[in-house]
């Protein structure tokens, strides 16, 4: 195998930190050496630039965290893996599959410790874990901090269309293990190929997106097995050894995706939904195209630009697989923007090695580990301030969720209810109609009815056929306007939260259009 594309620093003696005589100096320089100053900046950054980690923003918005923690609660109540749906009166009872089982219960047990501070506790922990694996991977590469520092930094921009206590920020931790074995092979260290099968095993019980993972590797396979030597490319073919090993390894992997609770479904689940969720994708914000007026799709299309300018400027060789990698990245990223996190793990090692050669960045040894301390310090006193109590989460979901009206559902309603609430209703235990999980619901037929009844294609006849006698939305949705012009139901329950004013109407037979017996619910005063 040949040598990694990693930039080795250079070596001069006048960029040689000097050595202090003094131990208790020699300790604390180690310890606040120039990564542990980009790190703890890195760490701070989303709580202060993400919607889902700011406490003045959009913390604990989540419409699906919801639904996950219940899922978890069961599992851990039961001890037993959920085989049918259970929270729903339009699906309960099918047979289906968790398949981020594994994923969601560190996001529970955070909950069960500290409750909503569990939770941002926790998303944070995630998306700095992917920051600083990412930062990592370009140093490794690259050589170089700074060039890797500001990497991670474009990266950060990146991922913040996935910002949130999101499990598939697990599974792209997963990722970038996965990519960290494969480039610690090309150094040499070969040894380390035989993680992949029991990684593999651990991130088929994460998420869905092993799949990706699992092509990565095919497609890092397929690219050794033949040697390009022309122009910018520059790729030697696997020995006949390396290839019998690199096929071991991924025959290993795919066999090691059958360690799970519920084997094959499991598996074919990330293959269901590519080809038999079509609405689920038509109708999901994170699956649609990119949009470069955006913050995060402007930050792509500087990444790209700047990927390309900096090849302009300083060419260098690259492998099949890297260029494969790349472009398979920047293309998911602009078909469905939630694949800009994956965009930036499998870009920004390259990104960093980019960077240096271009600004021709020089060693970067000599540090002032006391400036690195007060970063350092200073970030950890930031993150400290930022984090939010308890009561000012409980504050934050009253203007995202209307809770008092969640509270006041029966067991025994029949409630049709917008998406968003959904996992918060399955979480208080309220049979739902429908929640933002939507794979079930489509199989079954539900989630192509709560669209048309939305979009008031006969949504009198379907709340008829699924014996609806509650209808719980946002004032402004269609299916709101109808029911307030249609006899037969009577608004019982209004109740505001940041921006949205819901409604809940009940069926009462008899009543003339536009009646009202409502309980109005305020936001409280804070």
């Amino acid at each position: 195998m040949d040598s990694t594309s990693a930039i080795e620093s250079p070596a001069h003696d006048e960029d040689a930190p000097v050595t202090p005589a003094n131990p208790m100096l020699r300790i604390f320089n180690r310890i606040f050496n120039r990564h542990l100053m980009n790190i703890a900046v890195l760490m701070v950054l989303p709580v202060i630039f993400t919607n889902s980690l700011n406490p003045a923003l959009e913390s604990v918005r989540d419409p699906d965290i919801w639904w996950h923690l219940a899922d978890a609660r069961q599992l851990t109540s039961t001890h037993h893996f959920m085989t049918t749906e259970t929270n729903s009166f339009t699906v309960g009872g099918q047979p289906w599959v968790n398949p981020e089982w594994l994923a969601e219960l560190p996001y529970w047990f955070s909950y069960q410790a500290l409750h909503l501070r569990g939770i941002y506790l926790f998303e944070w922990l995630v998306t700095c874990a992917n920051l600083v694996f990412m930062y990592w991977r370009g140093c490794r590469r690259s050589g170089h901090a700074g060039a890797a520092w500001w990497a991670a930094l474009m990266a950060f921009v990146l991922i913040s269309v996935n910002s949130g206590p999101r499990t598939i920020a697990m599974a792209y931790i997963a990722m970038s293990a996965e990519l960290a074995i494969l480039e610690a092979a090309e150094r040499g260290k070969t040894r380390a190929l035989w993680l992949l099968p029991p990684l593999f095993c651990i991130w088929v019980n994460l998420h869905g997106s092993w799949l990706i993972g699992l092509a990565l590797l095919f497609l890092y396979v397929l690219c050794g097995a033949f040697g390009v030597r022309k122009g910018m490319i520059e790729q030697v073919a696997f020995t006949h050894a390396e290839r019998n090993r690199f096929l071991a390894v991924l025959g290993l992997s795919i066999g090691a995706l059958f360690i799970n609770p519920y084997g094959w479904r499991l598996v074919w689940n990330p293959i269901d939904m590519m080809f038999n969720q079509k609405l689920n994708i038509a109708n999901v914000m994170e699956w649609k195209p990119l949009d470069l007026t955006t913050i995060a799709g402007a930050a792509a299309f500087a990444a790209m630009c700047l990927m390309v300018v900096c090849n302009a400027i300083q060419g260098r060789k690259w492998r099949v697989y890297e260029l494969a990698f790349v472009f398979f990245a920047w293309y998911a990223a602009l078909v469905h923007m939630r694949f800009l996190f994956m965009a930036a793990v499998l870009t920004t090692p390259f990104l960093a090695v980019d960077l240096r050669r271009a600004f021709n960045l020089g060693s970067d040894e000599k540090t002032i580990p006391a400036a690195n301390a007060v970063m350092a310090t200073a970030a950890a006193l930031v993150f400290i301030f930022i984090f939010p109590s308890e009561k000012k989460l409980d504050a934050k979901l009253g203007t995202f969720f209307p809770m008092q009206t969640l509270a006041s559902i029966q067991p025994s309603w029949r409630t049709f209810n917008s998406d968003f609430v959904g996992g918060m209703m399955t979480f208080e235990s309220k049979p739902d109609f429908i929640d933002s999980r939507f794979d079930i619901f489509e199989h079954r037929g539900v989630l192509a009815a709560y669209l048309q009844v939305m979009y008031l294609v006969r949504p009198l006849e379907l709340l008829d056929q699924y014996k609806i006698d509650h209808v719980f939305v946002t004032d402004t949705m269609p299916v709101a306007y109808l029911l307030k012009h249609t006899p037969g139901w009577t608004q019982v329950e209004r109740e505001t939260t940041g921006k949205d004013i819901y409604v809940m109407f009940a069926r009462t037979p008899g009543t003339p259009a536009g009646s009202m017996a409502m309980n109005s619910v305020e936001p409280a005063k804070r």
